[in-house]
């Protein structure tokens, strides 16, 4: 094994307080596995808290975790996105988005107050979550001849594959998706099934 091909996440959301000098922060960490996802969600933060002052986020993303982004939303910079995404990263999770949901108080923090806050809210919200892993998975396509069908079954069947969608017609297509370290036998079993052609759509 050249890599390692599982990843930590969360399973599904969980929330955390923190309060300091009147302030509240409400931080809410959400498993997502797209960028998509993000706008959506703190549009609908913005809504359900339309007093709070500033929703600022950190994510990670991918199974390598390649990808992040973090946002300040107001706050001065590099003391809101930048400590969020620390905790992230301390707690090696990926395909995870944390919003922190500040109520202000009254009274300024200063910079190392609203470092602390948003970090410790991050950290109550990763502590209330349940870290869960997986592996790292990549999603393909076979296209066959509906002649071809049992040989296909047969080898999801016995490769245990996860079927996300499927199409039976004269021409059939499969969606399906396969861990990573066990791909090139899958594929190498699919290559000897007539007729068959395989496309790769994207790793998760």
């Amino acid at each position: 094994m050249l890599f390692d091909d599982t990843y930590k996440t969360i399973e599904k959301a969980a929330e955390g307080i923190f309060r300091d000098k009147g302030s509240k922060f409400i931080a809410i960490a959400y498993p997502i596995r797209s960028e998509d996802e993000v706008k959506p969600i703190i549009t609908n933060l913005r809504a359900e808290h339309s007093k709070a002052r500033h929703f600022c986020y950190a994510y990670r993303l991918t199974p390598d975790r390649s990808i992040f982004r973090i946002n300040d939303d107001g706050e001065p910079s590099g003391t809101a996105g930048r400590p969020i995404l620390n905790c992230l990263l301390s707690e090696d999770i990926t395909n995870i988005l944390i919003v922190v949901v500040r109520y202000f108080g009254g009274t300024l923090l200063g910079v190392p107050g609203l470092i602390n806050a948003y970090k410790c809210a991050s950290i109550v919200a990763i502590t209330e979550s349940n870290i869960i892993s997986k592996t790292v998975n990549d999603i393909y396509e076979i296209n066959f001849d509906y002649l071809q069908m049992n040989d296909v079954m047969k080898l999801v069947k016995d490769e245990n594959l996860q079927v996300l969608g499927q199409n039976f017609d004269t021409n059939c297509t499969l969606k399906f998706e396969v861990r990573k370290a066990q791909l090139n036998q899958v594929l190498s079993k699919f290559d000897k099934v007539e007729n068959a052609k395989l496309k790769y759509l994207q790793t998760v």
